[in-house]
This record gives structure tokens, sequence and C-alpha cells, in this order.
């Protein structure tokens, strides 16, 4: 191949300008690059998108529950107000009202003689109701009196 410049060309010319059918370093250097910035914004963008998510770990299961469904929704629909959502609903403390619930409910169940919660789990099937505890026998008093005989 004619290794001549072209006429109309200066005479120096810049080191990015290749001669046909030689690799061009730049091409690939900004493209390497471009890539490499492209997969470390993203990882960025994914970073920053689970904090919410991440923030709920530290609460109850249903709040990280929805927390995780609204950062999910706000990905896939790109709106921001989902995400806005899940970060303040990460913030909020929701206090733990079942436990308390399902406590009194064992308490009542116990009293009433009915299977609690975790029996009924653990023993599924038709309600078995328990059979009251025999009473002991009325004591009788044989003297009509209250003296002695």
């Amino acid at each position: 191949m004619d290794d001549t410049i072209h006429p109309v060309a200066i005479e120096h010319l810049p080191p990015f300008i290749t001669a046909p059918g030689q690799t061009d370093y730049l091409f690939n250097g900004v493209l390497i690059f471009l890539i490499v910035v492209v997969l470390v914004i993203g990882n960025l963008y994914f970073q920053l998108h689970a904090v919410p998510e991440r923030m709920a770990h530290r609460t109850s299961k249903v709040q990280m529950e929805i927390v995780a469904v609204l950062a999910l929704i706000s990905l896939f629909t790109h709106n921001h107000l989902f995400w806005i959502a899940g970060l303040l609903l990460a913030f909020v403390h929701i206090p733990d009202f079942s436990t308390p619930l399902y406590s009194i409910a064992d308490s009542l169940a116990k009293l009433s003689g009915r299977p609690t919660v975790d029996e009924e789990i653990d023993n599924p099937g038709p309600i078995a109701h328990r059979e009251p505890e025999p009473q002991p026998e009325p004591e009788v008093r044989t003297d009509v009196h209250g003296g002695g005989i």
C-alpha cells in the first residue's frame, strides 16, 4: 500500500489519525473507557436504588417486603415517587401490633379450653374441644342442725 500522505493533508498528522488498515488505539481506548464507565455508573445506580431495602432489613418482615416491592416497582416503572415512598417507609418504625394480639388470643384460648393458635398450626383439622376438667363433688352434710351426734 502506498504510505505517501495525501497532497491536501497537512505535513504533521495528529497521532489519533491512523493509516488505513492500522489499529485505531484511540477508538479502542475510548470504547473500553465507556464500557467501564457505564458498568460503574450502573452499579452505583443499583446500589443507590437498593438503599431503602437495606435500611428496611432492620425492621419487621412485612415492612421490609413492602419496601422491597416499592423499590422494584420504581425500578421497572422509573417512577421515583415509589422509591421515595419506600425510603420514607424504611425510616419509619412501625410498632408491632400482632405479637400482643396473638398473646391475648392464646391466653383467651387457654382460659376457654380451646386449642391455642400454635396448637392449631401444629395439628390442623377439625377443632377438638377439650373435655372440661371434672369438678369435685360438693360435700353433703348429714347433720341438719349443726350439732354433734
